[in-house]
């Protein structure tokens, strides 16, 4: 009888690696606790960088409309962003602390794992302070700052959303072996690419979605495959990092996510 297949334990990320991989995707590991909320020092933006955030911005917001869900509009609303400039960590901070009891810490790129599933199991979203050039307006391959805060952040000022990302934080910390592959899973079809039904039809709240032009062009139309939302199902997805994604999974309602994810982690002896 032949041996048992290992199941292939490497992330998403590490499969595209294999034919090489810009060195800004290489995660980093923090040396120190970094700056949060009203510690975090913003930099000296030039003009070049707050008009490629009025570009990317001005474009996203032209295009999210009917697209993206309640939530997100909202907590683009309650965080106070503007086209005008690329704003400043610390000022979400404090509003995203007063609506969902989150805050920001400044990162210096693409965390290791370990720092990252430590941040948000306190409740503290890892951002980076960096914006891409003027080469890579439509597409980087690494994290910036309006992914980060354009993408991400509205999503934490919905109370169930947060509580999630906060239980999904403190799973991935115990996760190990092949639950660490399906953890991942998870963050790709529900934080990163996300989609919601509503009254008036299906939206997006995925960060990885809401900030890409061709992404939001691509979730809603007929090109890509929906499914409902099961997280046995979800974890058992494999996807592909560099194209456009072909399947999307739709939730209910994010109270749907919470308790599901919850009853899921703990059969799983996660929490």
């Amino acid at each position: 009888m032949d041996a048992a297949v290992k199941p292939d334990l490497r992330s998403a990320y590490e499969k595209a690696a294999e034919d090489g991989i810009d060195p800004r995707c290489i995660p980093q590991s923090l040396d120190e606790n970094p700056p949060i909320g009203a510690d975090i020092i913003a930099p000296e933006y030039s003009a070049l960088e707050h008009d490629n955030w009025r570009f990317l911005y001005e474009r996203q917001m032209q295009l999210l409309p009917g697209r993206a869900g309640q939530a997100f509009l909202r907590g683009v609303e309650t965080l106070g962003m503007t086209s005008d400039r690329i704003p400043r960590l610390a000022d979400l901070s404090l509003r995203m602390e007063a609506a969902a009891g989150w805050r920001i810490a400044r990162i210096p790129g693409l965390l290791h794992e370990r720092d990252f599933f430590n941040l948000l199991s306190e409740r503290i979203f890892p951002s980076t302070d960096y914006i891409r050039g003027v080469d890579e307006l439509d597409y980087t391959p690494a994290p910036d700052c309006f992914h980060d805060i354009l993408g991400h952040m509205p999503m934490l000022t919905e109370p169930a959303f947060a509580d999630f990302y906060q239980l999904f934080g403190q799973a991935a910390l115990n996760a190990e072996g092949i639950d660490r592959i399906r953890l991942e899973r998870l963050h790709w079809f529900a934080v990163e690419f996300g989609l919601i039904r509503q009254a008036e039809g299906t939206r997006i709240f995925g960060a990885g979605i809401l900030s890409s032009k061709n992404e939001v062009l691509n979730a809603l139309s007929d090109d890509v495959e929906r499914r409902p939302f099961d997280v046995e199902r979800v974890v058992e997805q494999d996807y592909e990092v560099w194209h456009l994604q072909p399947l999307l999974f739709e939730l209910e309602s994010f109270d749907q996510l919470v308790e599901s994810f919850r009853s899921w982690t703990h059969s799983r002896g996660l929490t």
